[in-house]
């Protein structure tokens, strides 16, 4: 039987308490009895016990066939629970969550989307992004419709539901294939009311705009994002205020629009505000979006590439540039000297507090020296 070659499995490991080898075997042999009450306690059982425990949900991987069974149970609390449980078997268990799809939960789990019950939706949702971080399990559920109903969670979800269906979405884009799947759905508009509502440094926005990024690789995704009121001020809102990921996707973003069709992009992008968080981001991005953040301010200026040997292409004439066009030549000299020396301000008290930091584990013969003018030069 397989609950009892399972048990035979956690009896040699000699890590686990004798207590807990009690439970599993005792927990094994109820959930594959016929009785549904003592296969729910059962179902509550392996929740509880694969809740923190890894080597539980190794022992218990017998009990994803009899779990899913479950699924299709008219049994509302029954269902619950065995949805719950192979939700904590899934997590951080590769094999789970392939074996998992592999029994056939995906056909119950997606049409628990559809209900009105909201816990439901959220325990189902939640599901799907567990097992959609398997590399496996992609194509499975890009393929198995659950990609519209992601995005009608999106739309009318709660908020937890949001949260896991945005990034259930970006775990399936990662798969080039499914990206036109995902675009077809019209996610963007969804996306865009999430990343107003929700905390910039939070997952969700890291997680909406990474999708974003992904799908303004098409015409659609561009058109979709410029057209929906507030979507362009909402990336650029990330850009000045997510987290160092969230930030580093939201300038790909707005390079990846305004290198496809800079006099069509140009001129969106500019009126949301973006140089500010453009030029902060030269200074405290991650070394990719510093490169994006310069080589879009290449682009957003009056004209992208050196007018004489007069004009150097400087960070300090680029953003001259930006702000004549934008508020006419009489303060364009005055203001752009004002923001990059507020810039340097800035990397001077980072560079302080990083040598401050290394001072209290190097030596003096160990501290580099700083330098300013380094975190502006185009390269």
């Amino acid at each position: 039987m397989e609950s009892e070659t399972n048990y035979a499995g956690a009896a040699r490991d000699a890590e686990a308490p004798p207590r807990v080898i009690s439970a599993v075997h005792r927990t094994l042999q109820l959930i594959h009895s016929d009785d549904l009450n003592s296969k729910v306690h059962a179902a509550k059982e392996i929740r509880r016990l694969t809740k923190t425990s890894h080597r539980c949900r190794r022992y218990f991987s017998a009990a994803v066939k009899p779990l899913v069974g479950m699924l299709r149970s008219d049994s509302a609390e029954a269902t619950e629970a065995s949805l719950l449980a192979l939700l904590n078997l899934a997590v951080k268990d590769e094999t789970n969550k392939i074996n998992i799809v592999n029994a056939g939960a995906l056909e119950p789990i997606i049409s628990f989307l559809q209900l009105e019950s909201s816990t439901l939706q959220e325990h189902s949702t939640a599901a799907l992004l567990t097992l959609s971080a398997s590399s496996v399990n992609k194509h499975i559920i890009g393929d198995s419709g659950a990609i519209p109903l992601l995005v009608d969670i999106l739309r009318y979800g709660s908020s937890q539901a949001k949260a896991d269906a945005v990034m259930t979405l970006y775990n399936l884009s990662t798969q080039a294939n499914l990206l036109t799947l995902i675009l077809d759905a019209k996610p963007i508009p969804p996306i865009v009311n999430l990343l107003k509502t929700c905390k910039k440094s939070s997952k969700t926005a890291e997680k909406g705009t990474a999708l974003i990024e992904s799908l303004v690789g098409f015409d659609e995704g561009k058109i979709a994002l410029t057209s929906e009121e507030g979507g362009v001020l909402a990336v650029v809102e990330v850009l000045e205020s997510g987290s160092l990921q969230s930030r580093e996707h939201a300038v790909g973003t707005l390079l990846t629009m305004c290198q496809s069709d800079r006099c069509k992009y140009r001129e969106p992008i500019l009126k949301e505000g973006v140089i500010p968080g453009l030029l902060e981001l030269t200074v405290q991005g991650t070394p990719k979006s510093r490169c994006k953040a310069q080589t879009l301010l290449r682009l957003l200026r009056e004209s992208p590439y050196r007018r004489s040997e007069l004009q150097p292409d400087t960070l300090e004439n680029i953003v001259c540039n930006l702000i004549c066009h934008m508020e006419g030549e009489d303060q364009s000299v005055k203001k752009a000297k004002q923001m990059l020396a507020d810039m340097v301000q800035v990397s001077m008290e980072q560079s302080l507090r990083h040598l401050q930091q290394r001072a209290l584990v190097c030596t003096p013969a160990d501290l580099p020296i700083a330098s300013c003018a380094s975190e502006f030069s185009l390269k």
